[in-house]
């Protein structure tokens, strides 16, 4: 397997990263069922900086202390109570930077995603948004601040690569609270990819 090396999730630059995990695979491996798919969809969230982060003003609290690790973890919370989001925490320890996947085209294990979707046939809305994908792979707040070199949870790349003009940068999602920085256009996805959660033009 070509897992991500640790290297990798280092960067400080945190929109050029959540760009680069465009076209890799995201994993899981849980009971025995593995399930994985294709990064079609990401959000960057620049740590103390940022209004719309968790760590903004270095806010750290039990929930926001995995992010001020060091890059290479899983940042799994809740969201409105009901929905599992799985971030990628990035960046040298101390600073709070985070990728949310939005979005996967599925590729393996889409017998078990459909069953944990409650869904008979293959439609866009398994995988497009995070709470969906979190519940087709199986992600729940167990798999919070794992190792993401691990054996639960991890990213590959497949050599899978996007042209520039197939990827659109955009407004981010439900960061109205977020003031200004909600225009940012740090929500990053491929254009025309059937599994992105929101309008794609």
């Amino acid at each position: 397997m070509s897992k991500l090396p640790y290297s990798f999730y280092q960067s400080h630059n945190v929109n050029d990263l959540a760009i680069q995990l465009l076209g890799k695979l995201l994993f899981t491996k849980l009971n025995g069922e593995l399930t994985g798919g294709i990064i079609v969809e990401t959000e960057a969230y620049k740590g103390v900086e940022d209004k719309a982060s968790h760590a903004y003003g270095g806010r750290f609290t039990n929930r926001t202390q995995v992010i001020y690790k060091e890059g290479g973890l899983s940042y799994v919370y809740m969201c409105y109570g009901i929905h599992h989001l799985f971030n990628v925490v990035t960046a040298p320890k101390g600073t709070p930077h985070a990728v949310l996947i939005r979005g996967i085209e599925p590729v393996h294990g889409i017998d078990i995603m459909l069953r944990r979707r409650n869904m008979v046939l293959l439609k866009p809305n398994i995988t497009a948004g995070p709470g969906a994908l979190s519940k087709a792979m199986g992600i729940d707040k167990s798999l919070n601040a794992k190792d993401l070199l691990g054996d639960e949870i991890w990213i590959e790349d497949k050599g899978g690569v996007f042209p520039d003009d197939q990827i659109v940068s955009s407004a981010r999602v439900g960061v109205d609270y977020a003031g200004d920085h909600a225009l940012f256009p740090w929500r990053y996805y491929i254009r025309g990819n059937k599994f992105v959660s929101k309008p794609n033009k």
